[in-house]
């Protein structure tokens, strides 16, 4: 049986959702991404709700455990519902605050529980045989050659490498100036090979890209538009499948947990290592621990004759 189509979000509906990030990122900083997924998390709800007469901010504790009752039916996964439950948590401690609402309707409303998997690095020689895959005597492989070598030597998030302005860049220094999650700037060293490629980006390809158009981003595709992260993600899909790698283990994700996996196998600090990944937390880089103990796991395995 057919699915029932939902009616599109109200007006209303849609300027209280506005005004909830409106406010959100004047107090918390909130990222484009974030605001993005809010979004689509409380219209999807508000879909939903108007199917049933009721509104965002009419609703009870019991028609949100319905709803999250029927996503769990449709197999939505774990980390989404989470995300959902967060973007309803934050929008209903808001209404709170501002005495629209009584009563916060996600008091009791608990989070799904996560996996707690360790993060998917890949191996030195991986990692070596990616950053060799583009064609480098053309404009678009060097360009590709510069993305993947910045993005493994400062372990960025995809969204930073995209959104990364030219004058972000001090070659000079050999240093980033990154704007990361919450608008919290930090300061990001390159390495000589990615600083190297990065400049023969600059100074070679970026003018064909930019076709004279002015263009604030560094990084630009053939249409003189930034390049995406969609775009980025099916660049180094479509590379790992031209060196061989799984192309499966391989996204942007992939690159920044390998950029702090190969820093600790390799003898790093960890509040550096949480300096530069840009986390606010300790204890969210050290998750990176568990995954060098199994690298070195696996090394002992392998060549100790009594393991």
């Amino acid at each position: 049986m057919q699915a029932q189509a939902l009616p599109p979000v109200a007006e209303s509906e849609v300027r209280l959702v506005e005004q909830f990030l409106e406010r959100s990122w004047a107090e918390n900083g909130l990222s484009k991404a974030t605001q993005i997924s809010y979004r689509h998390d409380l219209e999807g709800l508000s879909r939903w709700l108007q199917a049933r007469s009721i509104y965002l901010l009419e609703v009870k504790r019991e028609d949100l455990f319905d709803y999250l009752s029927e996503r769990s039916g449709q197999n939505y996964a774990a980390r989404s519902n989470a995300r959902l439950l967060s973007a309803l948590r934050s929008f209903y401690a808001q209404q709170l605050r501002f005495g629209v609402i009584n009563e916060n309707p996600t008091a009791l409303l608990e989070l799904p529980k996560l996996s707690k998997g360790l993060p998917k690095a890949l191996s030195e020689s991986d990692i070596e045989a990616l950053l060799n895959g583009p064609d480098v005597s053309t404009d678009l492989g060097l360009r590709n050659r510069a993305m993947i070598e910045l993005m493994y030597a400062t372990g960025l998030r995809v969204s930073e490498l995209v959104n990364l302005p030219s004058t972000a860049i001090n070659l000079r220094q050999g240093v980033l100036r990154v704007m990361g999650k919450g608008s919290k700037e930090r300061l990001v060293p390159m390495g000589e090979e990615a600083q190297h490629w990065l400049e023969r980006y600059i100074q070679q390809a970026r003018p064909v890209f930019s076709q004279k158009k002015n263009q604030a981003l560094l990084f630009l595709n053939l249409g003189a538009e930034p390049v995406t992260r969609q775009q980025f993600w099916s660049l180094i899909k479509k590379m790992a499948v031209q060196v061989g790698i799984d192309s499966g283990k391989v996204s942007p994700h992939s690159l920044r947990h390998s950029f702090a996996t190969h820093l600790l196998n390799h003898g790093a600090d960890l509040r550096a290592l949480q300096m530069l990944l840009g986390h606010s937390s300790l204890s969210t880089t050290q998750i990176y621990t568990l995954v060098a103990k199994e690298g070195l796991k696996r090394l002992h395995q392998a060549h100790h004759p009594r393991a």
